[in-house]
């Protein structure tokens, strides 16, 4: 089968039109056009059903677009292990996580890496949606859950609790709560329990909500939440990974927490040996490991 015309039709059923394929391709709409008429001559079957608002595949064209996606994820990851290097670590690297985590535990590190790799170009994606690794949707996932996939490589990290976290400008002011029942008389500053989170963290705020709380600020991701705190509007419902950054938080409540929360790192196996793959790791691996000990020593009395 000609290659060519599969790459050309891959980029036509990707971008659902010829206008837009061409354009990506670097080819008129006719060449692009005749490209594809030609393969589903070949092949003796139609690939498109065509319409003024565009190209739609047809049931065997749906087929003949799961194979070449499968393709270029391999060809992908080829390329990517090919221009790594035995000394260098370049390229991209699309990196999901949390807005919680990827905003105040991940990226404030990013510059040791950067340190390390210069030429290292890394895509970080944060949002609570889980990307498809499989897909290529991104190369290395940090996630609050063990990923279900099967052909992926998993490492468990740490693990995490959301607890009660305030500064000690705002509890001189307000006062300490000693039980959950004072927490009635101080504004709660969280996320809502509704909102897009690990099921551990809602289950707490909901908890907390029914003690009647006058006054609250909701914020839709733990960046904004730490903020809050921080200028002493309140109480906040945090993940505990933050003590070592921002050691001048006060727990609140010290008996109030939620579940355990699971943190791995996962991405797919066919990446294994791609070098900034292994860098990435390497370095995460590392970083929790520092981590660690700098959480001993800011608990210590």
């Amino acid at each position: 089968m000609d290659w060519d015309k599969l790459r050309i039709f891959h980029a036509v059923a990707d971008a659902g039109s010829l206008t837009h394929a061409g354009d990506v391709l670097q080819l008129s709409q006719s060449a692009v056009s005749r490209q594809v008429r030609a393969l589903e001559e070949m092949l003796g079957t139609t690939l498109f059903h065509r319409h003024a608002r565009g190209l739609i595949l047809t049931e065997q064209g749906e087929l003949l677009f799961d194979a070449t996606s499968a393709m270029s994820r391999k060809l992908e990851g080829a390329s990517a292990r090919i221009r790594d290097s035995e000394e260098n670590v370049m390229g991209e690297l699309k990196v999901t996580t949390t807005v919680g985590f990827g905003s105040l535990w991940l990226a404030p590190r990013l510059v040791k890496l950067y340190e390390k790799f210069p030429d290292l170009k890394i895509d970080l994606m944060l949002e609570e949606r889980v990307l498809d690794l499989p897909m290529r949707e991104a190369d290395v996932a940090i996630r609050m859950k063990e990923p279900s996939q099967s052909d992926l490589i998993r490492r468990r990290l740490l693990n995490i609790r959301m607890r009660l976290y305030a500064t000690q400008a705002y509890l001189d002011k307000a006062g300490i709560p000693s039980s959950m029942d004072d927490l009635s008389r101080h504004r709660l500053v969280c996320q809502k329990a509704d909102q897009p989170q690990v099921a551990a963290g809602a289950r707490l705020i909901q908890e907390i909500m029914a003690q009647n709380i006058c006054s609250t600020l909701t914020v839709n991701n733990y960046f904004g939440v730490l903020q809050g705190v921080l200028a002493n509007v309140g109480i906040g419902v945090l993940p505990d990974y933050l003590i070592v950054d921002h050691q001048g938080l006060v727990r609140v409540l010290p008996e109030i927490e939620s579940g355990e929360v699971p943190v791995f790192l996962a991405y797919p196996e066919e990446l294994r040996q791609t070098r900034r793959v292994a860098a990435f790791r390497d370095f995460v691996l590392e970083e929790i490991q520092s981590y660690r000990r700098q959480k001993i020593d800011a608990l210590a009395p």
